[in-house]
């Protein structure tokens, strides 16, 4: 069974979490490194905002100003895919005046949101009312814990909505209706931090837009099936090696048809991404003599990315020049 997701640990992370009486208010250290944990002061007159994974801190932060204490459950470098909830996260999920999740990914979330409840706290689930796409068969074995979550659909869908850059500003509206409703005396201030934000996202969309128009091939392998919205977005075809979930391996079959396609379409370029062990990606690339390189999903910064000081534009740029790169050889 898929490691998105366990009941009983998170019933589990809720009952000590009602037994020990715990509050995010004493015990509220961000986990992400390039957060810094608010002193009292800092807190008395902020929201206190949860998020789960990056994007999902990254858009909340650029909206939310000087108005909130940000922070995010998952810590950065960890897998979000596979992260599951502590007490001390509960204790954080139940103070939370606003809770910011992307949905889909975060398997955990709605029971989470359940057992740590709280009447007055807005929840924003950042891809609700979007498009999604459905995952494939393959990916659909690899992703039972799927209706576990609360999901109850007859196939996967894919939440990696947030690296499509339109699809990211529907996300970043989300958010900012979500801060407004749970503190609508600034919510000036979120409209023009979100419309400021929003202007940086459609800046970002003209670069691809414009980068990948004229590219020599359209089709590009990834280790990890997370790239579909940005492939739909501008014209692309992913062909990714294993499912949504990147722990997933990819079965004997489905190996050599990857290397077989490579082959006959004479791809240089593997992709593998920052996060997982980029084994499957390398085996590939030494079968059909390519070499690989990095296309980030952005479930989290590394701390190569941080000493670089990149954020969410800084690495889509960077995924921007990578696929450049490998559609033009």
């Amino acid at each position: 069974m898929n490691t998105w997701f366990k009941k009983s640990f998170v019933l589990s992370a809720g009952l000590a979490l009602i037994l020990s009486g715990c509050g995010a208010k004493s015990d509220n250290t961000a986990t992400n490194a390039s957060q810094t944990e608010p002193n009292a002061a800092q807190t008395a007159d902020k929201l206190n905002v949860v998020t789960t994974f990056y994007p999902m801190y990254e858009f909340t932060k650029q909206v939310a100003g000087d108005h909130a204490n940000v922070t995010a459950l998952i810590p950065a470098g960890a897998e979000p895919h596979d992260w599951e909830p502590s007490a001390k996260d509960m204790a954080q999920v139940k103070d939370a005046d606003v809770f910011v999740y992307n949905g889909i990914v975060e398997g955990w979330a709605e029971q989470a949101l359940s057992s740590a409840s709280n009447d007055k706290r807005v929840v924003v689930e950042a891809s609700k009312g979007l498009n999604l796409m459905e995952g494939t068969a393959e990916e659909e074995e690899g992703e039972e814990a799927h209706a576990e979550g609360g999901h109850d659909h007859d196939h996967v869908m894919d939440p990696h909505v947030w690296l499509d850059p339109v699809l990211a500003q529907k996300e970043v509206e989300s958010i900012e209706a979500g801060l407004v409703a749970a503190d609508p005396a600034n919510k000036a201030d979120y409209e023009k931090n979100a419309d400021a934000y929003i202007a940086k996202l459609k800046e970002l969309d003209t670069e691809f837009k414009t980068g990948l128009k004229d590219v020599k091939r359209k089709d590009f392998i990834t280790q990890h099936a997370a790239f579909s919205y940005l492939a739909k977005q501008y014209g692309l075809t992913q062909v990714p090696i294993a499912g949504l979930s990147p722990e997933q391996e990819p079965t004997p079959d489905k190996l050599a048809g990857i290397i077989k396609f490579a082959k006959e379409n004479n791809v240089k370029t593997i992709f593998f991404e920052t996060l997982v062990d980029p084994k499957v990606a390398e085996t590939v690339a030494t079968e059909i003599g390519s070499k690989t390189d990095v296309l980030n999903p952005l479930e989290g910064l590394t701390d190569e990315d941080k000493q670089k000081n990149l954020d969410y534009l800084g690495v889509m740029k960077n995924n921007l020049e990578a696929l450049k790169k490998a559609l033009n050889e």
